[in-house]
């Protein structure tokens, strides 16, 4: 069994995915539009243009995405895409790519279970915690 984050956006999804793609590495399998699917005909012209489903894959995790329809879309609420990276340098490498033109609400630092903890809203709304291990011996 394997869960997956499915995140959803009002536009943005494709930008979204690229940034995400940039910071944190991963293969894109998917990047379809409304446009390119069997779907076209049943959705407005205007639409075609957004993504239908998104699919960024880096280790065993995929993250997906979708670009709703403007009266479907809602701003997330009530979850955080937990990320968990090793080593605190790459920790607050990704967590202050993710966070530039976002918002940083708690900012990236050691706990006291953690090299690096920091929870922030990247620019596109999506809520991220960003959590280290510690380096394995033989890195």
């Amino acid at each position: 069994m394997r869960a997956s984050p499915y995140l959803t956006f009002d536009g943005q999804c494709r930008a979204a995915f690229q940034t995400y793609q940039r910071i944190l590495g991963g293969t894109m399998t998917t990047l379809l539009t409304y446009g390119e699917s069997p779907m076209a005909s049943q959705v407005e012209g205007q639409w075609h243009g957004r993504i239908l489903h998104a699919g960024l894959l880096f280790g065993e995790c995929e993250l997906r995405g979708v670009d709703l329809i403007p009266n479907d879309y809602q701003k997330p609420r009530g979850f955080f895409v937990a990320f968990t990276v090793e080593g605190a340098d790459k920790g607050q490498e990704i967590f202050a790519a993710l966070a530039e033109e976002g918002q940083v609400r708690l900012p990236f630092a050691t706990t006291f279970w953690s090299p690096g903890f920091g929870v922030l809203v990247d620019r596109s709304g999506t809520l991220w915690k960003i959590d280290c291990e510690q380096p394995s011996a033989s890195a």
